[in-house]
């Protein structure tokens, strides 16, 4: 079975001298499926009603494991934000009951910033449609098949840091 990027490769290995058709190939398949998880990605923000940045806050007290709450010093850090650029993107969290921020033993300096049940629910809900979307695409693919892939992504990955 071909597809669009065999007929890429056809074409530019009439006109290109040289082109090792298997290097575009592979890259170009890696370009498209690059940009179809994130039109995917793009489409379960938008179906969740979550932007990226809001999603990306909930995912950081997601990952820290129960009773998932950061500081707001790590938040900044984890998401690359000042510290006044983290406040201004809580706040909308905050109000839309995803998040509270709470003093630590009473110490307005030392605060807490800890993900609702609310907010779990929706970054569930966003994460359950992703997860769908990142299956019907490995669907095709047998267990070991995606277990082989991810080895060999990885190689290339490891090639690049």
């Amino acid at each position: 079975m071909r597809d669009a990027i065999d007929d890429h490769v056809d074409l530019w290995v009439r006109e290109l001298d040289g082109l090792d058709p298997v290097r575009e190939a592979v890259v170009g398949r890696l370009m498209l499926l690059g940009r179809h998880l994130a039109g995917s990605r793009r489409a379960a923000l938008g179906a969740s009603g979550l932007m990226h940045w809001q999603f990306k806050v909930l995912l950081m007290l997601r990952r820290a494991g129960t009773p998932y709450e950061r500081s707001p010093s790590q938040l900044a850090e984890h998401l690359g934000l000042s510290r006044g650029a983290l406040s201004a993107r809580l706040r909308p969290l905050e109000e839309a009951g995803w998040i509270t921020r709470s003093s630590e033993d009473g110490d307005r300096r030392r605060v807490r910033v800890r993900l609702t049940p609310a907010g779990l629910a929706m970054w569930e809900r966003h994460t359950g449609a992703e997860s769908a979307a990142e299956e019907d695409l490995l669907g095709g693919l047998s267990r070991a098949e995606r277990e082989q892939l991810a080895g060999l992504l990885r190689t290339l990955v490891l090639r690049t840091t």
